[in-house]
């Protein structure tokens, strides 16, 4: 089975050795996304909804990269500074996600890269 590295210019470039998600088959693993500005490259001012729906637009624009859209995401990584956010994460994520609504695991962690409080990781199947 062949890879192919998905890159778009809509999303944070990447910081690190990795893509921005790469298709296998019919199967796409997005690179967890934390809510940096495409244009600017760094944190989104704003409260922590700011950030999570700055991820979820990051994610968005990875997944229509990849010729798909978050609804065909069959399984979200969600990491967080503060467990506490649980609530607005399932808020937010209700504008982007239908029933039947993906997996999802949650994982509280101690930090994230240049102190975001979200990072985001999405596997889509595409038809």
């Amino acid at each position: 089975m062949s890879r192919q590295s998905i890159h778009t210019e809509r999303a944070p470039q990447a910081i690190g050795t990795y893509s921005q998600a790469v298709r296998a088959g019919n199967t796409v693993y997005l690179s967890g996304q934390v809510p940096f500005d495409p244009a600017t490259m760094q944190l989104v001012s704003g409260d922590f909804e700011a950030q999570v729906r700055r991820v979820f637009e990051n994610l968005k624009a990875v997944a229509e990269a990849a010729g798909g859209s978050l609804a065909q995401a069959v399984k979200f990584t969600i990491f967080l500074t503060d467990l506490a956010h649980f609530a607005k994460v399932n808020e937010v994520m209700a504008l982007y996600c239908a029933k039947p609504y993906p997996a999802r695991s949650t994982i509280g962690v101690a930090q994230l890269p240049r102190g975001a409080q979200v990072e985001i990781e999405c596997v889509l199947h595409l038809d």
